[in-house]
C-alpha cells in the first residue's frame, strides 16, 4: 500500500509515493526485579514438628507459638510438683528459656510435649531437692490465686464407704494422703502425680522422665507401698 505525502522543498509541492512502515511493537518497560515478601505461615494450624523447624531457623514468632501451646500444661505440671504459684511461674519460664537455648537438640521422633515436660520436671525436682518439700493440700495449693489453679493442684479422694456420705472420714483420709504424698521422694512423687493425677501412661511417663519403663513401674510400685505404709501408721486402713 502506498500513500501520497506532500513534499515541501525547493521543487514546490510534490506528492511522492512512499511505503508505509510498520510500527515496531513497543518494548515493555524495564522494571527492577520485584522481591516477593516471605510467605506468612498460619502457625496456629501447623503441627508441632513444623513449628519447631521454624523455631530452629530462628523465627521468634514460631517459638512464641510453642510457648502459647504449652505454657499452661507446663505450668500445671510444675505447679503440682512445687505447690507454689510464684515458684511454678519461675520454673515454667526457666523451662521455656532452656528449651529455646537448646531447641536445636529437639528430635522430632519424640513428642514435643514430652520433651518440654522432661525439662520442666527436672527443674522441679532440682528445686525440691534444694529445699523442704512443701505440704500437699487435697483442696489445692494454698498459693492458688484462682479456682482453676486450686482445681489443677487438688487431689480427688474417692470414698469407699458404702454410702459415700461420711464427709468427715473422707476429709480425714484426704489429710492423711496429703501428708503421705508430701513425704515421698521427688522422683516417686513425680511419677505418682503423672500417673494418678494427670492420668499418663507408663510409657509416656518413661519418655517424659527419660527413664526405662521398668524403672517407672518400680518407682510407682514403691511410691504406692510407701503411701500405704504411711497411711497405716496414721491409722488409716484401706
Amino acid at each position: 500500500m502506498q500513500l501520497a505525502l506532500p513534499w515541501l522543498g525547493p521543487f514546490g509541492d510534490r506528492y511522492l509515493p512512499v511505503r508505509t512502515m510498520r510500527r515496531a511493537a513497543p518494548r515493555p518497560p524495564c522494571f527492577a526485579p520485584i522481591r516477593l515478601p516471605t510467605p506468612l505461615f498460619d502457625l496456629a494450624n501447623l503441627p508441632d514438628a513444623d513449628v519447631v523447624v521454624l523455631a530452629q531457623q530462628g523465627r521468634e514468632a514460631a517459638f512464641r507459638e510453642l510457648v502459647r501451646r504449652y505454657e499452661r500444661p507446663v505450668f500445671s505440671l510444675v505447679y503440682r510438683m512445687v505447690r507454689d504459684r510464684e515458684t511454678a511461674e519461675e520454673l515454667a519460664q526457666d523451662t521455656f528459656i532452656k528449651a529455646l537455648n537448646h531447641i536445636e537438640r529437639y528430635s522430632p521422633e519424640f513428642k514435643l510435649s514430652s520433651w518440654l515436660f522432661k525439662i520442666a520436671n527436672n527443674l522441679a525436682i532440682d528445686h525440691l531437692r534444694k529445699g523442704r518439700l512443701p505440704t500437699v493440700s487435697i483442696s489445692g495449693s494454698p498459693e492458688a490465686a484462682t479456682a482453676s489453679e486450686a482445681d489443677a493442684t487438688s487431689f480427688e479422694v474417692v470414698s469407699r464407704l458404702p454410702s459415700a456420705l461420711d464427709a468427715l472420714e473422707a476429709r480425714e483420709l484426704g489429710s492423711a494422703i496429703e501428708r503421705a504424698i508430701a513425704a515421698l521422694r521427688p522422683e516417686y512423687r513425680s511419677c505418682i502425680i503423672m500417673r494418678h493425677v494427670e492420668g499418663r501412661s507408663y510409657e509416656e511417663i518413661a519418655t517424659t522422665l527419660d527413664l526405662p519403663l521398668g524403672t517407672v513401674k518400680t518407682y510407682i510400685h514403691r511410691a504406692r507401698h510407701e503411701l500405704r505404709a504411711a497411711l497405716e501408721q496414721q491409722g488409716v486402713k484401706e
